[in-house]
């Protein structure tokens, strides 16, 4: 004991050197000299204790009373706590011992609810300042990490409104216990729609913070561990049953009207249903809609109009949204590529006419697309009568070929598909001698009149 009152009184003269104030006139020790003298003869004791890992006495002869009695004497107070007490905790939990395995837990509680009410005082004067978010979360993961009865509905509370101040900074594995608590919650009682409303709520925000955290990370270590909570974001999404497409539409189709103008709950109400696949219910076409209608842009056009398209076969309204989606974008090779969705919607339809003028306005946006032209040959093909004469029809195909060399001289990309097709319609062109019968040879230029009309060579 002399040594550690020697270290007290070390301690002593240090502080009050350091701070220039005298630590028996400083009221972070206490609120007489006595008691600050005291406070800081406890803070060198256990200390020494924490030093050489004996947490039971460093718990028992100092720290207790120095956290009860000096909330602001020295932030090691809470971070020493932490540890001493999940020690003692975790000591307690292997002897059984719940009688002091809860008196620790609450101990533990009252370190970060006290930490957090003096946050700003004790941060002006720490080296390196720590956030209420940062706070937060260890307290919501050690509530439920280190209690002999979790209350579920507490740990949510506290899981919530740490990921809420914390957003893409939230620690990972925070994000992991909100997903574990919030579809426990859900699985315990099923028939509370409150609950599976907060649950994809919870399940949209921690998969996008988890992939926000992941980017800003450059620690292998920290990356693995947060790869590993992505997978169990999802895991315990999917585990706890819900979501499928009849119970979404279900929970949003009534609320959709109500929430026409609410573009957050609209983009929500999307995103889960895109996760889902249920691109086809109701309440998915009525929510992209609105949202839509609220902030109008040639993207959510264009994947209106292929909504319709594809799971409506709606061809009139998808036509509707690829016309706005040109009416609002400014970038050529996106209008060409509308254009060109418009041109093989047309084409499956069998209107030949409209989708060859969607191409042409495709290729007047980019001429260097060789999927229009490609397309363009196959309108060919397939009207490629204009002659009552069976061998001048079949003059049409060098026309088609024309338009499948301009599509590889344009986009070696199409080359191979180009060439594919090329060997297949050459197969349908005319002989020379039937040619010849008719006063045309190799090398000559036919005009293709009728639909096509372009001119072309025989060859």
């Amino acid at each position: 004991m002399k040594k550690i009152g020697m270290i007290a009184l070390a301690l002593f003269f240090t502080i009050g050197a350091g701070a220039q104030t005298k630590p028996e006139d400083d009221p972070r020790y206490g609120e007489t000299p006595e008691d600050r003298v005291e406070c800081l003869r406890n803070m060198s004791i256990y200390t020494e204790y924490y030093k050489t890992n004996n947490f039971k006495d460093a718990y028992e002869h100092g720290w207790k009373s120095v956290f009860e009695k000096a909330p602001l004497a020295s932030l090691n107070t809470y971070t020493y706590g932490v540890k001493i007490l999940r020690s003692l905790y975790n000591d307690a939990r292997k002897e059984k011992n719940e009688e002091l395995m809860t008196q620790y837990s609450n101990d533990l509680m009252k370190v970060y609810e006290q930490r957090l009410q003096y946050l700003d005082q004790l941060n002006a004067r720490a080296q390196n300042k720590v956030t209420e978010a940062d706070v937060m979360g260890q307290y919501a993961h050690d509530f439920r990490t280190y209690n002999p009865k979790v209350s579920v509905s507490k740990a949510y509370e506290l899981l919530r409104k740490a990921v809420d101040l914390g957003k893409g900074e939230t620690q990972y594995y925070v994000l992991d216990d909100l997903m574990a608590v919030s579809s426990q919650r859900y699985i315990n009682k099923k028939d509370n729609e409150e609950y599976r409303d907060a649950l994809l709520q919870d399940y949209l925000d921690c998969a996008g913070y988890i992939d926000e955290f992941l980017v800003s990370q450059t620690d292998d270590k920290v990356i693995e561990q947060a790869t590993k909570v992505k997978e169990n974001i999802d895991g315990h999404f999917v585990k706890s049953g819900a979501a499928d497409c009849e119970s979404l539409q279900s929970i949003y189709g009534p609320k959709i009207e109500e929430n026409k103008d609410n573009l957050e709950y609209l983009t929500k109400v999307v995103k889960i249903m895109q996760m889902f696949e249920c691109n086809s219910s109701d309440a998915y076409f009525a929510a992209s809609e609105y949202a839509h209608a609220i902030t109008p842009s040639a993207r959510t056009a264009k994947a209106l109009g292929a909504l319709y398209y594809k799971q409506r076969d709606d061809t009139e309204k998808a036509i509707e949204y690829y016309n706005q989606a040109i009416e609002l974008d400014e970038d050529k090779n996106s209008i060409a590529g509308t254009y060109y969705l418009m041109a093989t919607l047309y084409f499956a339809k069998n209107n030949y006419d409209r989708s060859r003028t969607c191409l042409q306005k495709c290729l007047q946006n980019n001429p260097n697309r060789g999927d229009a032209y490609i397309l363009m040959a196959q309108l060919y093909a397939v009207k490629h009568d204009w002659s009552s004469e069976p061998a001048l029809n079949r003059c049409a195909y060098f026309a088609v070929i024309d338009k499948l060399e301009q599509a590889k001289r344009v986009d070696s990309s199409v080359a191979a598909k180009a060439n594919e097709l090329i060997s297949s319609y050459k197969k349908q062109t005319p002989q020379a001698d039937d040619l010849f019968m008719l006063g045309y040879k190799v090398g000559d230029q036919i005009e293709i009149k009728g639909w096509i009309n372009e001119t072309t060579t025989i060859r």
